[in-house]
């Protein structure tokens, strides 16, 4: 049988909420049961390619390439990363002027899902780390996917946030990609000291219900140092509890898939 791979957006156009902790180590967790993984970084910052090793002289050929050149095979900017099931197509700040380049091309908005395609059936999953804003680079990303993860912060505006993020995959849903779901969303930096961080929980749980995974991320030190090393936390310190976390949010994330089918 031949494998389908599933495309997944981490989207939230709010920054700071792990949505590039999410995209190195959810992928690095899902490595340990044997899955093979795309990681697209689609954020013109790079941190995902940074946060996973990939040093400035190898983000030349980038997504940026494929995007603006038709002739160019995905298959040429595809970069092998220190996690051995995972490969990555880097971005850089040329990905900064996408908007402008391609504001006058026809279905500009299919640029990525066109090129996917000669992909599919590669990889069990595609995570594209999307930038933290309502840009023609999300369109094309939520355009290409299967799903989208949506990283929360237990903070106070957090139900706002959300409520902004599901008018936009309806949208897209409306008018680009009928098939478009929500994987989960996620909640990350709990502390459980804090008890607003506990009430946002609920109040998240209550509204959202069964798409609200049962796992949450945890504030985590050695998570933002993981990063700075260009290591997910799982290569870095595989008994903190960040580590811990990522492996049960993995557990549970392919459970729902075996549930589902």
């Amino acid at each position: 049988m031949k494998k389908i791979t599933k495309i997944i957006s981490i989207i939230n156009q709010k920054g700071g909420v792990g949505k590039t902790t999410t995209s190195i180590n959810l992928p690095a967790a899902l490595s340990m049961f044997n899955k093979k993984m795309l990681l697209i970084d689609f954020d013109p910052q790079g941190n995902l390619s940074t946060g996973i090793g990939v040093n400035e002289q190898d983000q030349e050929n980038t997504i940026y390439s494929i995007l603006t050149s038709a002739n160019e095979d995905i298959n040429n900017v595809i970069k092998k990363t220190l996690v051995p099931n995972i490969e990555i197509i880097a971005a850089n700040q040329d990905l900064a002027v996408f908007d402008i380049e391609v504001v006058n091309i026809k279905d500009k908005e299919y640029l990525l899902h066109t090129k996917l395609k000669e992909i599919q059936g590669k990889y069990d999953y595609v995570f594209i780390d999307c930038a933290p804003s309502l840009s023609q680079l999300t369109i094309n990303a939520l355009t290409a996917s299967d799903a989208v993860l949506i990283p929360l912060q237990c903070e106070f505006f957090a139900l706002e946030g959300v409520a902004n993020i599901l008018k936009i995959i309806d949208s897209v849903k409306a008018n680009l990609n009928p098939n478009l779901s929500i994987e989960g969303i996620l909640l990350t930096m709990y502390d459980r000291r804090n008890r607003l961080c506990k009430e946002i929980v609920e109040d998240v749980r209550k509204n959202f219900g069964a798409i609200v995974y049962d796992q949450v991320i945890p504030r985590n030190i050695k998570l933002s140092e993981a990063s700075s090393y260009g290591k997910p936390v799982i290569l870095y310190d595989s008994n903190c509890s960040g580590s811990i976390a990522y492996m049960l949010l993995a557990q549970e994330m392919l459970a729902k898939q075996v549930y589902i089918q």
